[in-house]
Order: C-alpha cells, then sequence, then structure tokens
C-alpha cells in the first residue's frame, strides 16, 4: 500500500480527502489535524506522499516542509490552501514542496499529482538503495562502474573476447570509457601479469608516432644517437591499446599493418623484422567507414582491427548508472582532497540523473570533482552542481512582483498568481533560449516542478528555442 499523510485544521476537508483516496484501493491514509499531530505520525511511520494545508495553527504548511525535510527528505509534499499568495508560492517550490495548489481545487488533479509525487519518492528512494550499495558490487574489471542492462550486456561481450587473442576494436563517443574496457579485457587475459602499454595516438606528434610505437636504430635520422625500443616490444607477451586509432596517419597505419598479418615489426632504419607476440585492442569514436570512403583510413587495416567490436553505450542509454557513478566518484574525490561526511541530497540525484551528459561519464565526473572541490557543506545539492548559488537569482522577483501589484484591487488573486508565473516562466525561457533544464536550475526549482508549471499555463518552450533562431 502507498502511504499517505493528509493535514488540514479543517477536519471535514481531512474527511473528504481520506474518503477521496481510499476508494482508490491502493493508499494507506492517516490523517492529522496539526502539526504536532502530524510530527507525531511522521516520527513513527514511514510515508512517501504528504498533503498538507499551509495555513495551520503554531506552525504553517511551510514550516511543516521544513520539518518534514528534516525527518525524511524522499517524502514528497504536497501543499494545497485557500489563501495562497504570489511570495508562498514561490517559496514553497523553492523549499522543496513537489506542487502548491490553491483550493478550491479539482479531486482528480490533486490524485494525479499525487500519484506523479509517489513517482518522485520511489525514485528518490532507489537512488539512495544505490547509494548503499557496496562498493564491490558495481565496480567490475578495469574501473567500470555500473549495473545497467546496456553495462551488462558490454560486460557479457569483454568477458567472451578476453580469453582468446583476437583483435577487438572499441567504439563509443567521447567520454564513454573505451579504455577501461581495454583494461577490462586485459585484466580478465590470460596477459594479465603484464603491465598494458596505452599509447594516446592523437596525442603523438606524426613525426614521432612511428619511433614510438616501432622504435628506431641508432642512426635512422637526425637526434637518433642510440637505439630505441618501441611499444610493440614494450608489450611483447602483453596487450597493447591504441586509443583514437583514427587519428593515425595513412604511413603508419601501412606499417600497423604489417605488423597485424606478420606478428612482426621493423624498427625506423633496421634492415631485419623482430617478431612481436602483442595482443591490439583499438579504440576511435569516429565512423571508420566513413574514413575509408573519404581515403583517409585504410579498408583493410580496417577489416584487420574489426575482429570483435564493443561498443560503450553513451551515458543517456544507461541512465540507471547514474547514481552509481557519482556515488564513486564523489568516494574518489572525497578522499583524494581529504573531504569527509560529504553526501549528496536526494534532489541532487534526481537532478544528476535528468542532465543529458554530452561528454558522458567524463563531463559527470569532471562536475562531480569540482562539486566536491567547491563544496562548503556536507550536504551537496543541485545550486552547487549548476553553480548557481542561492544568492544569486536569476530573475528578480521583486520586479514583476511589484509590477503586477500596481494593478487594480479588484483584480482577481488567482489572475495575479497566474499572470506573475507566466511572467516568470517565460523571462526564464527566453533568457535561456527555450532551456528547460538551464531555465530550471537558474530559477532555483527542480527540473519537474518548472515543467509542471509550464503545462500548468500553457507555455511552450519549443516557441522560445525557435524565436532564437530567427
Amino acid at each position: 500500500m502507498k502511504r499517505l499523510l493528509i493535514i488540514d485544521d479543517d477536519q471535514d476537508m481531512v474527511a473528504m480527502l481520506e474518503r477521496l483516496f481510499k476508494k482508490k484501493g491502493v493508499y494507506d491514509v492517516y490523517t492529522a489535524t496539526s502539526s504536532d499531530e502530524a510530527l507525531n505520525i511522521l516520527e513513527r511511520t514511514v510515508l512517501d506522499v504528504v498533503i498538507s494545508d499551509v495555513k495551520m495553527p503554531r506552525m504553517d504548511g511551510i514550516e511543516l516542509l521544513n520539518a518534514i525535510k528534516k525527518i525524511d527528505d524522499t517524502i514528497s509534499v504536497i501543499l494545497i490552501t485557500g489563501y495562497g499568495t504570489i511570495e508562498m508560492a514561490v517559496e514553497a517550490l523553492k523549499v522543496g514542496a513537489y506542487d502548491f495548489i490553491e483550493k478550491p481545487f479539482d479531486n482528480q488533479r490533486l490524485v494525479h499529482t499525487t500519484e506523479k509525487a509517489l513517482e518522485r519518492t520511489y525514485l528518490l528512494r532507489e537512488n539512495l538503495r544505490l547509494q548503499k550499495t557496496h562498493r564491490e558490487n558495481i565496480i567490475h574489471p578495469g574501473g567500470i562502474v555500473g549495473n545497467s542492462p546496456a553495462i551488462n550486456k558490454m560486460l557479457d561481450m569483454i568477458a567472451r573476447v578476453a580469453e582468446c587473442d583476437a583483435t577487438v576494436l572499441i567504439t563509443g563517443e567521447s567520454g564513454t570509457g573505451k579504455e577501461l574496457v581495454a583494461r577490462a579485457i586485459h585484466e580478465l587475459s590470460p596477459r594479465k601479469n603484464k603491465e598494458l602499454i596505452v599509447v594516446n595516438c592523437p596525442a603523438i606528434p606524426e613525426h614521432l608516432l612511428e619511433s614510438e610505437l616501432f622504435g628506431h636504430v641508432k642512426g635512422a635520422f637526425t637526434g637518433a644517437t642510440q637505439d630505441k625500443k618501441g611499444l610493440f616490444i614494450a608489450a611483447n607477451g602483453s596487450t597493447i591499446f591504441l586509443d583514437e586509432i583514427g587519428d593515425i596517419p595513412i604511413s603508419i597505419q601501412i606499417k600497423l599493418l604489417r605488423t597485424l598479418q606478420e606478428k612482426e615489426i621493423r624498427p625506423l632504419g633496421a634492415t631485419k623484422t623482430i617478431s612481436v607476440d602483442a595482443r591490439v585492442i583499438a579504440s576511435t569514436n569516429q565512423n571508420l567507414e566513413e574514413k575509408i570512403a573519404d581515403g583517409s583510413f585504410r579498408e583493410d587495416l580496417y577489416f584487420r582491427l574489426n575482429v570483435v567490436t564493443i561498443k560503450v553505450p553513451p551515458l543517456r542509454e544507461r541512465r540507471e548508472d547514474i547514481p552509481l557513478l557519482a556515488l564513486h566518484f564523489l568516494n574518489k574525490y572525497c578522499v583524494q582532497y581529504n573531504k569527509k561526511d560529504l553526501h549528496f541530497a536526494p534532489e541532487t540525484i534526481e537532478y544528476l540523473s535528468s542532465r543529458s551528459w554530452k561528454g558522458n561519464v567524463r563531463e559527470l565526473e569532471n562536475t562531480i570533482k569540482r562539486s566536491v572541490v567547491l563544496a562548503t557543506s556536507s550536504t551537496i545539492k543541485p545550486s552547487d552542481i549548476s553553480g548557481i548559488g542561492a544568492r544569486n537569482p536569476f530573475i528578480d522577483s521583486n520586479d514583476l512582483m511589484n509590477e503586477l501589484l500596481t494593478k487594480p484591487y479588484n483584480i482577481a488573486k488567482s489572475s495575479i498568481l497566474e499572470d506573475f508565473s507566466t511572467k516568470y516562466l517565460t523571462n526564464a525561457l527566453k533568457r535561456t533560449k527555450g532551456n528547460v533544464s538551464k531555465a530550471a536550475q537558474m530559477s532555483g526549482l527542480e527540473r519537474q516542478s518548472f515543467q509542471r508549471l509550464l503545462r500548468k499555463y500553457n507555455i511552450n518552450a519549443e516557441e522560445f528555442r525557435n524565436n532564437s533562431k530567427n
């Protein structure tokens, strides 16, 4: 059963709401007519959602909301009131209310909002459960972190190819962790007792790359004062990982092809070849078939490399792993920078899980690293992640309020609130050119709360994106 607490000093309202939700047959409904009674229930019962009136004796709904957050900040709180003000609505959402509904309200709307609030509660609690998962259960060979279906499928492929010596091509977007996959293959292979040799191909100047890979003999070129063993010799009996293979020049591709075919190398300036036993793993974030078409990558080398392909999924295809990754990086950098007792607020996990992460795991890691370095309290909040401080509001609501309060006194209260909300939301979207996530962050609201307000006032963010292009 879903555990719901209804709080209102009007006993008739409490009875009506209790009947409404009990009829659904899925709610275990608790009721209270005072904040003291409500807090007593909260102290001894694990609740999922709280529906509370705002105007109550001794402690109002905002104060009660703060008290609930201290007891269990995963509980979603819906505030209802017949005496709403603009300031109260903004404050309620900023403090952390899931929604703010004015009386008289539509019963079905309240039921629907409660169902969505339950989803939020379950998401936050699942994220907390994942945070408590033992470290050894989420960190796999190579340092890969995750338990999503996409990662488990990839791990299965890694385990199957690790035992043999087949050449592997790892593909995936920048920042997805292709090197970790190479390390996992090596760690699970019979070659694991020798060091994995990693070559960052784009980082080595073209005129030095051949010498780095295959070595040279004394006098092979100006400055070659002694023989040098290349990285393929260093990888003899082990594995060599050629990171971003798509960036190597054609001249090196020809020599690499021979190495793959004949299992031998010829150092620069040498007259004899040297046999090598090195397993080759390569990676790329480029479309090699397109590079073959434009003549910048050899087709025969592509087929030699592409014996087995492993695609590393982007973070958007494995969102279930974001809480695990975030916690992993939090622990890592707390140790590195000697920061103790840092933890994420539940809404921070929700915020991290909702972001697109174009830079994938690398971007997420850098974001968590920065938040640890700059942390000023033990709790990392969404504003700490986004870099927007509480004292740096995105929109000055006072200007909008002053404008609205100059309207005639006989204007309906609901009209003032609607007018204010519409102006506030459209201002945010104008400044961010329709970027809902950024507008929500800089307004100090959760993305889901911001989206609910857009739907409520029939505002289409797409229009602001289109206008910015004109």
